[in-house]
């Protein structure tokens, strides 16, 4: 599912709100979650999952098309964990 469709699936479902304030609503949710995760939070959305960040140590990295080795920065990288009840969907 992209964006577009997840916008459609909710305007569907509650017919009583307009268009941009769903495309709003979805937005925010995004955001939210963005925004917590940047300042090294956890986002916790129970019976799905949660968002979290992991650290990625600097290391010796290549270049495929030059073969040239160069050096990666250290990183924080988005990280999900599926619940349990997510889990337990997927393998019905």
């Amino acid at each position: 599912m992209i964006r577009s469709e997840l916008l459609a699936a909710l305007a569907k479902e509650n017919p009583e709100l307009r268009a941009d304030d769903v495309e709003r609503a979805v937005d925010t949710f995004f955001d939210e979650i963005a925004a917590q995760l940047a300042s090294g939070g956890r986002v916790e959305l129970r019976g799905f999952g949660a968002f979290s960040t992991r650290e990625r140590d600097a290391r010796k990295g290549r270049n495929p098309r030059t073969g040239e080795t160069v050096d990666v920065p250290a990183k924080r990288v988005p990280y999900f964990k599926p619940g349990k009840e997510m889990r337990q969907r997927l393998n019905m």
